[in-house]
């Protein structure tokens, strides 16, 4: 056993005989800095010049293998070695390297491994391409070399979807040649071992495997709609399409240049922005993460649609759970929506029915509400009216414990008016779940004017323990989501009173990426619900502002959209179509307001939308409700279907131009009364 050094800070030398082994030590993530680039490149040409050396082995320090890109690097010129040189360079060696990796091996790291002549991998490790998921392709010879090692379909599959493989898939596919039993450095050196003076597998000379040629093209169509408008997944199908088209270097050349060209693109900085954004959204000041309480046991009070999906999403996260309902016959309907969910889940292959006897076993329902006495937190599910969640409230802080957190799941009530009837209100927090709540990633952890900080990290615990997106808020109607949703869903309604039709609204934000217009939305939703609410608004909204009473007729006329066979689309046939009804009552409530009649481009539509949205996410960072911009983003590309590659309403709004949205916001202003008010943030922001 030997050393050698080596002047490069994070690579280092060590030698086990006849074996160069090869450790980048570049923490957090191993990320491929200019000095890991330059350090290994430098490494592998020393040792192949060797000639003690034999084989080389190429592995991390830390937690894990190369997990990608220096993101530092973004947006400023490649200094050389670029990570294709690094890549050509480990291939060319003379000598057989092996790529031993744990962790996670990521986008260039992967194909650091992909480059390798041999690959090893720890059994619990991951591996993936998710530069679609940043708005670019893969562009140091992913493109080129994974398909030659695995083929045209599971290439296209893992390089278009960005999405991670586990150490049994890989090996499956044939992307890598061995699992490490225990030892896998030691695996790793023994592998290199048995390769010298054998033939060199290098996958840039592979053939790419035959394919079913009628089958890849459904598949790139598949990826085409899937994509939805946004370019890297498109542009990342033709690259690896380029591997049964010419050499591998040829097909590099091209991905360098789609790498390059797609980096400044506007789909590509939006992506960016919420990657950064995910990782800014649980710094908060004061707050101390590590401070939050153990939860193993969890109650759940309701098992409707909301309730049955907190309670599932639960269970799959580990924990126990104990639902209580009403009575008998409304658990035993929760019992069966439960399994329901569970063996629809199965039926469709996404787990077994293992599985899901496991995670079934771990929720218990009932109707006696004195099971809740042993549980760490419990969440409601009811009714979103005060004065039931009050009462509710009350009687839960007389059966558990003393420091048990009470969570309200209440999507606009005012969590303090909740926390007032408990005893010990510091521990109420809001964990506001979006349906269904099993799978919708966001998670609106509110905090209350009592919240105490260690009862605001445990709700955040929990959430991403659900694997939730989850985002801080203050309170506030409708807290952050809603409180913008509701100003995006009127100024939709007005402008059905001027002239659009939502089918044109619809079309507009479809075209955008969105994957259902907002009018389509409200009727898969229920017009009812939202008509209830505003029928308990009406009391105390105020006489002299606007007010479109398009919704309320139509649920008069009993059109509640999907669920009645009408709403603003007529479902008789199965899909929608214009109604009739829906459009006479339209006309007829324009016709009543005296309004001039326009017609809306989908430019003017979008502005519109984007500038509300910003306007009233610019006052709630005014009110701190939100903390900021990037906290209202993942919001809406978390919980309401926009388009991650747009990076959210605050970023679109930047990109439109703060001044056009300024000017477009003084217009609603003018037309729709002065208690629609510029947000002063907006307009400082502009200014600047």
């Amino acid at each position: 056993m030997s050393s050698t050094d080596n002047a490069n800070p994070v690579i280092t030398r060590r030698d086990d005989g006849a074996i160069a082994i090869l450790t980048a030590d570049n923490p957090p993530v191993n990320a491929t800095s200019l000095a890991v680039r330059s350090g290994l490149k430098a490494a592998v040409e020393t040792a192949d010049a060797d000639p003690a050396i034999g084989a080389i082995v190429i592995a991390c320090a830390g937690r894990t293998f190369f997990a990608g890109a220096d993101v530092n690097e973004f947006g400023r010129p490649p200094q050389k070695p670029i990570l294709f040189e690094l890549c050509n360079a480990i291939e060319a060696c003379s000598k057989p390297v092996v790529a031993a990796f744990h962790g996670t091996a990521l986008g260039g790291g992967f194909e650091i491994a992909l480059a390798s002549h041999q690959r090893i991998m720890k059994a619990d490790a991951r591996a993936g391409m998710p530069e679609v998921l940043l708005g670019l392709t893969p562009g140091a010879g992913g493109t080129q070399r994974l398909p030659r090692l695995i083929g045209l379909p599971a290439a296209l599959d893992l390089i278009t979807s960005g999405r991670q493989i586990k150490a049994q898939e890989a090996l499956k596919l044939g992307s890598i040649d061995a699992i490490a039993e225990s030892d896998l450095l030691g695996e790793a050196i023994a592998m290199a071992r048995a390769a010298i003076g054998k033939p060199i597998r290098r996958s840039g000379d592979l053939d790419v495997p035959a394919y079913d040629a009628a089958a890849v093209e459904e598949q790139l169509a598949a990826v085409k709609k899937k994509a939805r408008g946004q370019t890297s997944p498109v542009e990342a199908a033709t690259l690896v399409m380029n591997a049964v088209k010419g050499s591998t270097q040829e097909g590099i050349a091209a991905e360098r240049e789609a790498f390059l060209r797609l980096m400044d693109t506007e789909q590509s900085k939006a992506l960016r922005h919420i990657f950064a954004a995910e990782r800014q959204a649980l710094k908060i000041d004061g707050l101390d993460l590590s401070s939050a309480r153990e939860v193993r046991h969890i109650g759940v009070v309701g098992a409707g649609i909301m309730g049955s999906g907190i309670s599932i999403a639960m269970a799959d996260a580990g924990y126990s759970v104990t639902v209580v309902e009403r009575d008998e016959e409304a658990a035993s309907k929760g019992r069966e929506r439960i399994g329901g969910t569970y063996a629809r889940t199965v039926k469709s292959g996404r787990i077994a029915q293992a599985v899901a006897d496991e995670r079934l076993a771990r929720i218990n329902v009932g109707h006696d509400a004195n099971a809740f006495t042993n549980c760490d937190l419990v969440i409601e599910a009811v009714f979103d009216d005060l004065q039931v969640k009050q009462e509710l409230f009350e009687r839960l802080s007389g059966i558990v414990r003393d420091d048990c957190i009470l969570a309200t799941n209440t999507s606009y009530l005012n969590p303090n008016d909740i926390a007032a009837h408990v005893a010990h209100k510091e521990r109420v927090v809001g964990m506001h779940f979006f349906a269904p709540a099993n799978i919708m990633k966001l998670l609106e952890v509110v905090r209350a004017e009592h919240t105490a900080p260690e009862v605001l990290a445990t709700a955040i615990a929990v959430g991403k323990r659900l694997g939730k997106q989850c985002v801080v808020a203050g309170v506030c109607t409708g807290f952050i989501g809603n409180r913008i949703y509701a100003s995006y869903r009127k100024q939709c309604e007005f402008m059905l009173e001027e002239g659009a039709t939502p089918t044109e609204i619809d079309a507009a934000m479809e075209s955008f990426g969105l994957p259902m217009g907002p009018f389509r939305a409200f009727d898969l939703s229920g017009l009812d619900i939202s008509w209830a609410l505003r029928k308990r608004q009406a009391a105390t909204r105020d006489p002299a502002a606007r007010y479109c009473v398009i919704p309320d007729r139509l649920c008069e006329a009993g059109q509640f959209g999907q669920k009645s066979g009408a709403g603003y689309y007529n479902y008789a046939s199965g899909k929608p179509v214009p109604d009739a009804k829906a459009a006479d009552i339209i006309e007829q409530a324009a016709k009543e307001k005296g309004l001039p009649r326009k017609t809306f481009s989908a430019d003017d539509i979008r502005r519109r939308l984007i500038a509300a949205m910003a306007n009233e996410g610019g006052k709630e960072l005014e009110e701190g409700v939100a903390l900021r911009e990037s906290d209202i983003d993942l919001v809406f590309t978390n919980g309401y279907g926009w388009p991650k590659w747009r990076g959210g309403p605050m970023f679109q709004a930047r990109v439109m131009g703060l001044e056009k949205i300024v000017a477009e916001v003084r217009e609603m202003q003018a037309r729709d009364g002065s208690e629609f008010t510029l947000s002063s943030w907006l307009e400082a922001q502009a200014q600047s």
